[in-house]
């Protein structure tokens, strides 16, 4: 395919890795940002293998896993029964772990290879919508002015994307996030998790170290969207009491929250854009599908989708065809898993007490057993579906 004018709306990792991918292919690729200066902006996150083997193309994984923290097992308790106990290992495969990092830490990587490929970066930008032009479109901002007419835009925006049209559903629960140090009492290679049905839950997920050497720990508190209010008014000493009655060993992780400023509330949503690729755009990552943060798969997906449409321009003459191939190598992987997010995230979020009691009574000791433990790992492993084989990664 001859060049093409790109224009990617969205600076977060997935648009980042976009642009990188495509400015190497000969592409005239262009960044546009909403902030003044691009910045992630949350605690942490896990990448898991399909992700990284992304970030291995890329070119920034080592640093990625430098910075973050090898992931060897997800551990999770509901009171004295293990509800969640999934080993990387289980998958028999050499290399096979998560890694857990800041944000932070994943955009810069990401973003200084970007700059290093001297990737213009339009900040300040509004992204409001789109227009088509002939072939191709412009970005409309919120000023009211356009941009220069491009063969494509890739919407990397997120959930909330202006250049889709709304779908999907906003989920009750979210979650409080903050960063914090680590202690003894916590393995540097285990994401914990505690639970009280599916209403309650903490986790610890260890992020790498900071600057002073330390090591970090992305903490994280179910809490209902409806509910963020009350417990603003209630104040700290209420919700770490609160915590710490559900998982005692968190206090020390506690007493570095000296304000609710340090924690952020993230909100979650279940949307699938219907039709991904439109005339002269497609969407991408969270503006395509989004789902909980439950198993983990968000980032991940999103740089699938990333390397799914790098590999479909080079390999297609048409653009038209081209889209239809990156959406079409993806669509499974994404449908599956966006089917299994909604299956599980009700057992592990939410206000029922007949799933909690299944899980943990039933589905928790069964996991233990074979094959469950390869299913467990291969599923937040992002792996079934096979969607490195169909991306030749």
């Amino acid at each position: 395919m001859q060049a093409l004018r790109i224009a990617v709306a969205g600076c977060g990792p997935c648009g980042l890795a976009t642009a990188l991918l495509l400015a190497r292919q000969g592409h005239e690729v262009t960044l546009f940002e909403r902030f003044t200066t691009p910045q992630p902006i949350g605690s942490g996150l896990m990448i898991q293998p399909t992700g990284f083997a992304v970030l291995q193309r890329i070119g920034v994984a080592d640093r990625v896993l430098s910075e973050g923290a090898k992931i060897e097992r997800l551990f999770g308790k509901a009171g004295p029964r293990v509800v969640l106990d999934v080993h990387y290992s289980f998958l028999r495969k050499p290399q096979m772990f998560g890694i857990g990092v800041h944000r932070a830490s994943l955009f810069d990587a990401i973003y200084d290879a970007v700059r290093a490929a001297q990737i213009p970066v339009c900040t300040g930008q509004t992204i409001a919508g789109s227009e088509l032009d002939g072939g191709g479109r412009r970005l409309q901002f919120a000023d009211g002015s356009s941009s220069e007419r491009f063969d494509l835009i890739v919407d990397a925006l997120g959930t909330r994307t202006p250049l889709a049209s709304p779908c999907g559903r906003d989920l009750a629960y979210g979650a409080l996030w903050t960063t914090v140090e680590l202690d003894d009492g916590f393995e540097q290679d285990v994401l914990e998790q505690r639970y009280r049905r599916a209403s309650k839950m903490a986790g610890v997920l260890p992020i790498g170290r900071g600057a002073n050497g330390r090591p970090r720990a992305a903490f994280f508190w179910s809490l209902r969207q409806d509910r963020v209010g009350e417990w603003r008014s209630a104040g700290l000493a209420a919700w770490k009491a609160e915590v710490t009655a559900l998982w005692p060993e968190t206090a020390t992780l506690l007493e570095q929250i000296k304000t609710t400023e340090q924690l952020t509330f993230a909100r979650y949503s279940h949307r699938t854009v219907r039709a991904p690729a439109e005339r002269a755009m497609i969407h991408i990552g969270d503006a395509w599908h989004s789902a909980s943060p439950q198993l983990g798969q968000g980032a991940n997906m999103a740089l699938l989708d990333a390397w799914a449409l790098a590999v479909a321009l080079a390999d297609n003459r048409t653009l038209d065809e081209a889209l239809r191939v990156a959406v079409s190598m993806r669509r499974g992987h994404v449908q599956l898993y966006q089917w299994l997010t909604a299956l599980f995230t009700p057992v592990y979020q939410s206000d029922s007490r007949t799933l909690p009691f299944i899980r943990d009574r039933i589905v928790g000791p069964l996991s233990k057993l074979w094959p469950a433990t390869w299913i467990q790992a291969a599923m937040v492993s992002g792996l079934i579906g096979k969607p490195l084989r169909t991306l030749g990664l």
